[in-house]
């Protein structure tokens, strides 16, 4: 039997389909990724089908011989080309046609009471178990160097900002780690889809199941998985594992892009408190003096492109009859760009935050006394003074600094002791106006007083430590 004449359908057929159903239909340019998984699932597939008397020993061992040999030649091709040059529609179809010329009619029976429907949504699990760690690695490198700055900048006092405006002062090692926990949720949510992941479809067949003896669950478990889907139908047509990858990525670029708009900020002249690196900063090409901070801009900008595409998924899926359809084909096309996309945005952000230098003096001096109206209502509530009350009178004292042009440290006390006697003495009124003891007033857990800060460090120190323990095993 010769290769042109082994297809996957098309029996009943007189006519090839149309170019233009082709260039809509064909994605072998997508979903050539997946050849190592479809041959990891073929052989897979081909012990299950000798372990079950339809491949004899001699056919089993001449397909196994047969997609090690099929393997390596689009190793070599994908790795000199970049693509692949074949004339079939997709990677399955390449795949079946190549082991033809080494495994002969032998190849025939691989695909035995195999649908691509449960091929296709087994390949795809594959690769996502395989390929997810990374984004999780990544991740954890990231959290590691805001925790690493954070432990190095840790007496680095700085504004906080609210709505933009000056709030009150706070440890800029606090402000790097409020990122470090958005992501560490995210390595968490990312973990929490492995078990939903993990199941294997492979046995479902088209629609009804499999109607050979396979032993779904020693298949699985050869194959890397931990379980198997509990239902055929739901198998060859659920994407609920990629709509919640989709669903995470969007979230984790979000935290992304708010991670890149506070540098950008604080990168600007105007603040001036943050330096990239030339690495990760470009220049204009009309205003030599322009430094700017392009990479931290595409990571802000790819957070509304994976957003998109998380959307644009689950409007693919939202009006679909049951079990397979063709619109499930764009599933990998939006995957690889999804995590193709994050992780470089990952990968920039390691680099422009590892590399940032930080002005800790501008930090300092971008300070002034009237982010410690707080403070001074604090210091009336310890004298008993209710908060509301406190609250209104600083207030008092704000009015009384304006009208008099100064700021509220070089409002004279008599002024404070007019308006309220209860802020005490002049040097206890004086002792409030430190940004030290201001910061460390706040010990409460999550605060931003340096024994609260070194808890967080602490901790996160404490998580990747576990998560290095986690890989290990």
């Amino acid at each position: 039997m010769s290769s042109d004449r082994y297809q996957l359908w098309g029996g009943c057929f007189e006519e090839e389909p149309s170019a233009v159903l082709r260039r809509l239909n064909d994605s072998l340019a997508v979903d050539s990724r997946l050849f190592h998984e479809d041959i990891r699932g073929s052989l897979g597939w081909a012990e299950e089908l000798h372990r079950s008397g339809h491949l004899n020993d001699q056919d089993q061992k001449e397909i196994e011989n047969g997609l090690k040999n099929v393997e390596k030649d689009i190793e070599k091709e994908m790795k000199d080309n970049g693509r692949l040059n074949d004339p079939e529609e997709d990677i399955h179809s390449v795949v079946e046609r190549r082991l033809f010329k080494y495994a002969g009619d032998a190849a025939l029976r691989l695909h035995t009471a195999r649908s691509r429907n449960d091929q296709s949504a087994t390949d795809t699990r594959l690769w996502m178990l395989g390929a997810l760690p990374k984004l999780q690695n990544t991740l954890k490198e990231l959290i590691t160097v805001l925790v690493n700055r954070a432990s190095n900048e840790i007496d680095v006092i700085a504004p906080g900002y609210t709505h933009l405006q000056r709030a009150q002062p706070i440890r800029w090692s606090h402000f790097l780690l409020s990122h470090a926990w958005a992501l560490v949720d995210d390595v968490t949510r990312l973990e929490e889809q492995k078990n939903r992941l993990a199941r294997c479809p492979l046995g479902s067949g088209a629609i009804a199941g499999c109607a050979l003896p396979i032993d779904r669950i020693r298949l699985a478990k050869s194959l890397g998985f931990e379980d198997v889907t509990p239902n055929s139908m739901f198998a060859v047509s659920s994407r609920d594992h990629l709509v919640e990858f989709f669903n995470w990525a969007s979230l984790c670029g979000v935290h992304l892009s708010r991670i890149a708009e506070d540098l950008i900020i604080y990168s600007t002249q105007e603040f001036n408190i943050v330096r990239f690196s030339d690495q990760f900063s470009t220049g204009s090409s009309l205003m030599p003096q322009k430094r700017n901070p392009d990479g931290l801009e595409l990571i802000r900008g790819a957070a509304g492109l994976l957003l998109g595409d998380a959307m644009a998924f689950s409007c693919v899926l939202k009006g679909l009859p049951s079990t397979y359809n063709k619109d499930l084909q764009s599933d990998k096309e939006l995957l690889f760009r999804s995590y193709d996309r994050l992780l470089d945005c990952l990968t920039v952000a390691v680099g422009a935050i590892k590399t940032m230098e930080i002005n800790s003096e501008r930090a300092l001096s971008s300070l002034d006394p009237g982010m410690l109206a707080t403070d001074l209502a604090h210091a009336l509530v310890r004298r008993g003074v209710p908060f509301r009350r406190a609250h209104h009178v600083v207030g008092s004292v704000l009015r009384r600094a304006a009208l008099l042009n100064v700021t509220l440290k070089d409002l004279p006390y008599e002024e404070y002791y007019n308006i309220c006697p209860e802020f005490g003495s002049k040097e206890e009124l004086e002792a409030i106006f430190s940004w030290d003891t201001s910061v460390e007033q706040y010990t409460s857990l999550g605060g931003t007083a340096k024994s609260a800060v070194l808890h967080q460090i602490s901790a996160l120190h404490t998580w990747l430590e576990n998560q290095q323990g986690l890989c290990k095993h």
